[in-house]
């Protein structure tokens, strides 16, 4: 697939250096030029330095090409323009926004915009980790729903790494360390504890 990654950032990097070992052919943009050094050495993608809402900047990332685009700034406001920009104008077919503000994931949504707030995810982990109520929780990603909720690491991934990990129907969303604090996918090399969480889901419409 060729997939344009916009936002070089902590999520951005990673989630680009693992898209690129794993075959896809990926192009990266970010406004800063030094933030591609967080690119991993065996990147082999493309990398574009400029304004991310920049039609001409998104065009020489290959734009009008890509499979997919995923908007990962800092910045709800340029993640939610460039997912317009991308939906809209280029015809993107797969296009995800992150979104911090809690309060804008579920009105982007309904205007067709896959969308998916780290602030949600984390905040339901913690609080069912703290109460070891691990009631299903519930999360919109564009026009689908996830159901998920965290499970205690089965003995066999006990010092496993993250890809490493397959569960019968259903999709691992994240580990949650003893620490509180949530691994993405995009972090495969995170080494498994008993002490983690899995925070697992399922599709439900």
């Amino acid at each position: 697939m060729n997939i344009l990654i916009v936002g070089c950032g902590k999520v951005g990097s990673r989630v680009a250096s693992e898209l690129s070992r794993m075959g896809h052919d990926v192009a990266v943009v970010d406004r800063s030029e030094k933030r591609f050094a967080m690119l991993d050495e065996d990147f082999s993608g493309l990398t574009v330095c400029g304004v991310p809402i920049d039609q001409d900047v998104l065009k020489l990332a290959g734009v009008e090409s890509c499979d997919a685009l995923a908007a990962l700034t800092e910045s709800d406001n340029v993640n939610i323009t460039v997912s317009e920009v991308a939906k809209e104008l280029f015809h993107v077919p797969n296009v995800l926004a992150r979104i911090y503000d809690p309060r804008r994931e579920t009105v982007f949504a309904h205007f067709g915009l896959n969308t998916v707030c780290p602030t949600n995810l984390t905040e339901a982990a913690v609080i069912s980790t703290l109460t070891q109520d691990f009631r299903p929780e519930f999360v919109s990603f564009g026009e689908n729903t996830i159901c998920f909720s965290l499970v205690t690491i089965p003995e066999k991934y006990e010092g496993a790494a993250f890809r490493e990990i397959e569960l019968e129907d259903q999709v691992v969303l994240g580990i949650l360390d003893e620490s509180g604090d949530l691994h993405m996918p995009a972090d495969p090399q995170f080494i498994l504890t008993g002490k983690c969480k899995i925070l697992v889901g399922n599709r439900i419409d």
